[in-house]
């Protein structure tokens, strides 16, 4: 499914409703956002700016497995970027990037496809470096990868976790971040076996999307996102939200839907993390709301 990108604010009136009772920050709550699907949507560095996130999602490397690699930032100048890395996590954000999406050309076919990529992403994007191996964003290093697996087959998955995990051994202190968006309903076959390797920080649960199961009914995006939380309790886990009705109509929720139906259970569970929003570009369309936003992030 692809997502819109065209402007609307309701989402931000829902998280403004979280600060009136207790706000995410009484549970530890993070604010994860997706960046790279519309060149105007700002640059990374103003999007850390904002202050309203914690983390920031570039989105994304959409071809790999089969010798070429390919990563699509919609129009983005991929010249700044790697500045904008260290700026944002100099202000102590976390930068991940992620890896599939919806369309591009990507699977992994085989043990070893699964071993280039580790490697290709280890001396591409994060702390290595290869004859032949071009460094998009330069120095600048994510501090993890995110799996965002929409289409082919499920196979090697665990193996690219596993071997990209072994890049712990060159870390002193902290470690490499693995993080999952998995589909709404539980499980995704896509990431099961990839899951089951215990090795992912945080997953983030897309509420939204084609799973009948949770676009029809806010009750049964909880429901399935109690699934979730429960399978992998070693995992922070986070709920997935669209910023506006035309990027996903039959999954988006209203704000009193997202609060009642859906975060004031979610926060009560011990491993909740916290909202991942699809995407930058929507939840800032809407200036006046975006100011509004912006002190409840402020005084976390």
């Amino acid at each position: 499914m692809a997502f819109g990108r065209r402007p609307a604010c309701l989402l931000l009136l829902g998280l403004l409703s979280l600060q009136l009772t207790a706000g995410l920050a009484a549970y530890g709550g993070d604010v994860a956002v997706y960046w790279g699907r519309n060149k105007d949507e700002g640059t990374l560095r103003e999007t850390c700016d904002t202050g309203s996130y914690t983390t920031v999602i570039i989105s994304f490397l959409v071809a790999f497995g089969h010798g070429q690699y390919k990563l699509d930032l919609s129009g983005h100048d991929i010249g700044g970027v790697g500045d904008d890395i260290n700026y944002c996590k100099s202000k102590g954000i976390m930068v991940l990037l992620s890896i599939g999406g919806q369309g591009g050309e990507y699977s992994l076919p085989s043990s070893q496809a699964a071993a280039d990529l580790s490697e290709y992403l280890w001396n591409a994007f994060i702390h290595g470096s290869a004859a032949g191996v071009h460094r998009l964003f330069g120095d600048a290093a994510v501090d993890g990868i995110d799996f965002f697996i929409d289409q082919g087959a499920t196979e090697h998955y665990d193996e690219l976790a596993r071997n990209l995990y072994a890049y712990n051994k060159y870390y002193k202190g902290g470690g490499l971040t693995l993080t999952a968006t998995p589909r709404c309903a539980y499980p995704d076959q896509r990431l099961t076996a990839a899951l089951a390797t215990g090795l992912f920080n945080r997953i983030h649960v897309r509420l939204f999307g084609d799973d009948r199961q949770c676009v029809w009914s806010p009750w049964g995006s909880w429901l399935s996102w109690e699934k979730w939380a429960a399978a992998y309790p070693g995992s922070r886990v986070f709920v997935g939200v669209v910023a506006a009705p035309e990027a996903a109509p039959a999954g988006y929720m209203s704000q009193r839907s997202l609060s009642v139906a859906v975060l004031r259970f979610a926060e009560k569970v011990p491993n909740y993390g916290g909202l991942m929003v699809w995407d930058r570009v929507l939840i800032d369309a809407h200036q006046e709301v975006h100011h509004r936003y912006e002190p409840w992030r402020s005084n976390q």
